[in-house]
């Protein structure tokens, strides 16, 4: 049996990676990228930094408890860097990582995608809701 080194053990296990699964390490973090706050944070983050008010302008119907928690979670994951500035008061700052980035572009297009195809989902919406019951479901 031939013997395998750390990076290659790494490597395989990279490769084997299923986001079907509910217990692969890929799964969680799409549910994470699939909230909608991710979502709108990581889109507001897109065009450069911003400070933590100017965040919860930008993102109509963000509570500050719910900002706060899904930046720390983007900052643990390594999408979003945090800057204090000391200063009175304290300026905290908000950007995208790199990795930040390469996700930001595909959150992007598809908020883009959204603001651009919705009447077009609620048009086939109205239809569907107009042509099944209740009693179809």
């Amino acid at each position: 049996m031939a013997t395998t080194t750390a990076a290659q053990r790494r490597e395989q296990a990279r490769l084997d990676y299923d986001a079907f699964l509910r217990s692969c390490p890929t799964n969680q973090l799409l549910g994470r990228l699939s909230d909608k706050w991710v979502s709108l944070v990581v889109s507001a983050l897109h065009a450069g930094p911003r400070r933590y008010s100017d965040i919860g302008r930008r993102i109509a119907g963000v509570s500050p408890k719910m900002l706060t928690q899904t930046l720390r979670a983007l900052e643990r994951d390594g999408i979003v860097a945090r800057t204090v500035t000391p200063s009175v008061p304290l300026r905290v700052d908000y950007e995208l990582t790199p990795l930040g980035h390469s996700l930001g572009g595909l959150l992007m297009a598809v908020k883009e995608w959204a603001e651009t195809h919705f009447d077009e989902v609620r048009a086939a919406r109205e239809h569907y809701d107009g042509t099944h019951s209740d009693e179809d479901a």
